[in-house]
């Protein structure tokens, strides 16, 4: 997703553009090619799980209640 961002093509202000899990599907087939990941369902429960982890690790680090953890 790193390469994707850089690329610059599919990245907006906030978020990525309407294709981009396709084009991603399409980079991870050059580097792993035969795994058949799809975007759907394989990629989209990929990120839901990245972001979810994301925000525990977020509150813990930078939240109000963080009883100082840091």
């Amino acid at each position: 997703m790193v390469d994707l961002y850089n690329v610059g093509t599919y990245n907006a202000d906030t978020r990525f553009k309407v294709d981009y899990l396709n084009e991603l599907e399409r980079m991870l087939e050059k580097v792993i090619p035969h795994a058949m990941l799809k975007a759907k369902p394989n990629l989209v429960s990929r990120i839901r799980t990245f972001k979810r982890d994301w925000a525990i690790i977020y509150d813990i680090l930078s939240g109000k209640d963080n009883s100082d953890f840091g």
